[in-house]
């Protein structure tokens, strides 16, 4: 026999058993679907990540007080300790990495929560103070309008979107003065809106902020900021950084007393938490393709039953038991590429809608998951039809038509 006579003979047993083959066909594409959609939507968050993370400096590291066994779990370091927050950063600390290589900037940062006054409203925003000379080199963060921190700048500071459009009734605008512990600060510069934190955020010089804050104290720092020359540097600068520390605060390992994080070893954290996320969803939708091909080799042996006589007749009248199993083989075919096209189809729309349900990025199937996605459905047809057409294939003529 042709393969056109295969598959016309198949299209027949496809169309001649019509329920029970769309219940079949209706669970591939339900498989298929799902497999794609939890797919499309891991590419979809992949996509949010990496747009986050590119607007992150993958040259910076932070030093900050206090360790613990979660944070060596999830960044530099060994074993230890969780240490008291009383510990503090100093100019000593600054001083003890200066002599490192490949440091472009550093310096320290105070931090703290405080009651902010505008136009007789308040409200309690956290509030940074940076080094005017050195922040402007390190920050990533876009203006809405006006300028960045100066050397020369005192009690100024550059203000989140939240804090000019959305906290008080009236827009706070460039050059208007907020009121913070009895200081007036004049707003100098808008961050524009990264949708986090950083929104309620007042940045200022430190020498006023250490004047602003209350428990703040000059040269103690609630963090230091390290920015390196070469991303590609990032790991070997981090370990010196905490050999130089552990030496200059004699602390050792199991006492260590503070934490070194950089920007690059968390992009590269979160993008391995994201392809086993993606996979573990993966492997979820698939049980569903297992139930489809279930459901398939159900539906073959069944069409082999029904068959038996037809199956005697064509093997009394000459047909060869690899033409049986052709006709069956193709009959599951059929099925698994109907199932994998409608679960294509379906699966599109639902990497369209999904995503944007979600709040998130429409990234869409690509043509590799859609070919992907027709295939699979296609070998898993024929790997559930294989073992019902060897047995139709093997059966003896005068068994066949005395099949009752």
């Amino acid at each position: 026999m042709r393969y056109r006579t295969y598959l016309k003979l198949a299209l027949n047993i496809l169309i001649h058993s019509k329920l029970r083959s769309w219940l079949t066909i209706i669970g591939i594409v339900i498989g298929v679907a799902a497999v794609l959609s939890i797919m499309s939507l891991g590419d979809s968050m992949q996509a949010n990540v990496e747009n986050r993370f590119a607007e992150m400096d993958l040259t910076k590291i932070t030093i900050s007080p206090g360790f613990s066994k979660a944070q060596s779990a999830m960044g530099h370091g060994g074993e230890g300790s969780s240490v008291s927050s009383d510990v503090e950063l100093t100019n000593k600390d600054i001083m003890a990495l200066k002599l490192i290589d490949d440091i472009q900037y550093m310096y320290g940062e105070i931090s703290g929560s405080e009651d902010v006054y505008f136009l007789g409203e308040s409200v309690s925003l956290s509030i940074t103070g940076v080094d005017p000379q050195l922040w402007q080199y390190v920050t990533t963060v876009d203006l809405e309008s006006g300028r960045l921190l100066e050397p020369a700048d005192n009690f100024v500071a550059v203000i989140g979107s939240g804090v000019a459009n959305d906290l008080f009734e009236q827009p706070v605008g460039i050059n208007m003065v907020l009121t913070i512990n009895g200081r007036s600060v004049r707003v100098v510069g808008i961050m524009e809106s990264e949708g986090g934190n950083s929104d309620r955020e007042i940045i200022m010089p430190i020498d006023a902020a250490v004047e602003i804050i209350e428990d703040a104290e000059k040269n103690n720092f609630d963090s230091i900021v390290v920015k390196v020359e070469d991303a590609d540097l990032v790991e070997s600068v981090a370990e010196e950084i905490e050999t130089k520390l552990m030496i200059s605060r004699h602390v050792t390992e199991r006492d260590r007393d503070f934490s070194v994080s950089a920007s690059k070893s968390m992009v590269e954290d979160m993008s391995e938490i994201m392809n086993s996320m993606n996979m573990f969803l993966g492997a979820i939708a698939a049980v569903s393709l297992v139930v489809g091909a279930v459901g398939i080799a159900n539906t073959m042996f069944t069409s082999v039953l029904e068959k038996t006589k037809e199956i005697g007749t064509m093997k009394a009248i000459g047909a060869r038991n690899s033409d049986i199993m052709m006709i069956f083989i193709f009959n599951a075919l059929l099925v698994g590429f109907v199932g994998g096209a409608f679960g294509v189809i379906f699966g599109s729309i639902a990497s369209i809608y999904l995503p944007s349900i979600l709040g998130m990025a429409t990234v869409g199937l690509s043509s590799e998951l859609m070919v992907f996605g027709l295939l699979i459905a296609m070998f898993i047809g024929v790997i559930s039809g294989a073992i019902p057409a060897y047995r139709a294939s093997r059966m003896k003529p005068v068994d066949a038509l005395r099949y009752e």
